[in-house]
């Protein structure tokens, strides 16, 4: 699985004309050599490579790196320009989307000769569609999230705090067996729900107020997100209205995922609909993006995107309606492109719930 993993990378050699490629960012290390440590290299040629750590690593590297040789070196870019002077290599990719200045300097002054060739974020693209043992545990972890959340919603009545809400949601997660949150959590109550990224607060909520909760766990290295907007006790016929554009709008798009749909496509089935009901000006972000080893990965579903919809992408689905002085509504699903549709792998029901 791994080596079909780093296979992927071949036409990055013939492509840029180079001899070895540098991997050092943390997620894209994980995917392609299976080290879940937080500091290590890669150094690939087309017919193998090594994967250097510190000392601190070497016993977790000879158990998770498979198909390449592990080399301790105490000084990280010491080893790789051992390397590559002793492969002969003259022209060495490196992500430059994820290279400090410091660190991109520090390598060329090692390597007199080489050409340091710069890989933009193609190289993180290699991640975007999922083969089967991903797939399996975005899943899980997805699945793990959403009956966290469907516990302790019953906690979500007036007096309670949006950070009190948002921990007992982590303990949830993490008694189910999540490794931690996958990202910090949104609780937005009333007004505050006017803010996309409403990191919950100390604010209380009160009756009458909707309330979005965008969470996801992460585990074995995969993450899950979702978010669902409910009612505390009874909500305005205005609140009611928006809630339903956006509920329409999520599920359009969803039944228009397919192969083959353009991610611009696909952001207007939503973006059209709830301008069509009056709300345009208040859905400003995009609809969605990839999800994986990261939270945010390509593709990203936006009217500005150039990326097409591929079998074994997982993508989030998730229009939104945010009216300053009123509040607002998100309704989010994580789905996995299938050959002629998707499945919903986050699945709590998008139906308005009242608590």
């Amino acid at each position: 699985m791994l080596k079909s993993r780093r296979q992927r990378l071949m036409p990055f050699f013939e492509t840029h004309d180079l001899d070895l490629l540098l991997i050092e960012h943390p997620v894209n290390l994980r995917y392609l050599s299976g080290f879940s440590g937080s500091e290590g290299a890669l150094l690939l040629s087309p017919e193998g490579g090594w994967f250097l750590c510190d000392s601190r690593y070497t016993v977790q590297a000879a158990q998770e790196v498979a198909g390449l040789q592990v080399i301790e070196q105490a000084q990280r870019q010491e080893g790789i320009a051992d390397l590559v002077r002793q492969s002969g290599g003259c022209r060495l990719g490196f992500e430059a989307a994820h290279t400090t200045v410091s660190n991109h300097q520090g390598l060329a002054a090692r390597l007199p000769g080489v050409t340091l060739v710069g890989l933009g974020q193609e190289l993180d693209a290699v991640r975007t569609c999922k083969d089967a043992s991903e797939l399996r545990l975005l899943e899980q972890v997805a699945g793990l999230a959403s009956a966290s959340l469907e516990s302790v919603l019953p906690l979500l009545q007036p007096g309670i705090r949006e950070d009190e809400f948002a921990l007992q949601l982590e303990f949830e997660m993490r008694r189910r067996g999540a490794d931690g949150r996958g990202f910090d959590f949104i609780v937005a109550s009333g007004v505050r729900g006017a803010m996309p990224h409403g990191r919950a607060s100390d604010k209380t909520i009160q009756a009458g107020e909707l309330v979005t909760i965008d969470f996801g766990a992460v585990q074995n290295g995969y993450h899950s997100d979702e978010t669902v907007t409910v009612a505390v006790g009874s909500i305005g016929e205005r609140q009611q209205r928006i809630y339903q554009t956006v509920l329409e709008a999520h599920d359009r798009a969803i039944a228009a995922v397919k192969p083959g749909i353009s991610c611009r496509e696909l952001d207007a089935q939503a973006r059209d609909h709830i301008k069509a009901a009056g709300f345009g000006d208040y859905f400003g972000h995009g609809l969605g993006h990839g999800v994986g080893l990261d939270v945010h990965e390509k593709p990203v579903v936006s009217p500005r995107s150039e990326a097409v919809i591929e079998e074994g992408m997982v993508i989030t689905i998730e229009p939104g309606i945010y009216v300053p002085g009123l509040g607002g509504v998100r309704i989010e699903d994580t789905v996995a492109v299938t050959a002629d549709g998707c499945r919903l792998l986050t699945k709590v029901s998008k139906q308005l719930v009242i608590v």
